[in-house]
């Protein structure tokens, strides 16, 4: 195996380091899921751009008559990266203390200020930054709403 193997096997456990940790981890860390609302994907040309870029990677190894083993791994890459970026939903997971975005907990004590756009984005101001939320179903706003007024 070349260096090029070994960098795209890195990227794989990468990969399926991630969504293992998104599909089985996450649900069971800092306590039970209270509610799990499913959000809109995002950076949607970015993915496909880097699967065009993987797919010319295997097409050239093909032409070239490269390894089959580089030719492999890169298959295992696009099908992970397809799970990764269009099957496996975004969600937003709340806990007892606190709530899962982008895979990273916040706890509730960080909230400053929570706001509805006309759009249908929910706002979620911190002491430093702001989240902007976008579900995908307007009504899993209402149960946000009915979930964080019966936290407080």
């Amino acid at each position: 195996m070349s260096l090029t193997d070994y960098v795209i096997v890195l990227f794989i456990a990468l990969f399926l380091a991630y969504a293992i940790y998104d599909e089985f981890i996450m649900d069971r860390r800092k306590g039970p899921t209270q509610l799990k609302v499913l959000l809109k994907r995002r950076n949607k040309l970015d993915s496909l751009i880097f699967v065009g870029l993987v797919a010319i990677l295997i097409y050239q190894n093909v032409n070239n008559q490269g390894p089959r083993i580089t030719t492999t791994l890169l298959m295992a890459l696009t099908f992970l990266s397809v799970y990764l970026f269009w099957i496996r939903l975004p969600k937003l997971l709340f806990k007892p203390e606190g709530f899962y975005y982008a895979n990273i907990f916040i706890d509730y004590r960080r909230i400053k200020a929570m706001n509805l756009s006309e759009d249908g984005i929910l706002v979620i101001e911190l002491e430093n930054r702001r989240l902007l939320i976008h579900v995908r179903k307007l009504d899993d706003l209402e149960s946000i709403y009915h979930y964080m007024v019966q936290q407080q």
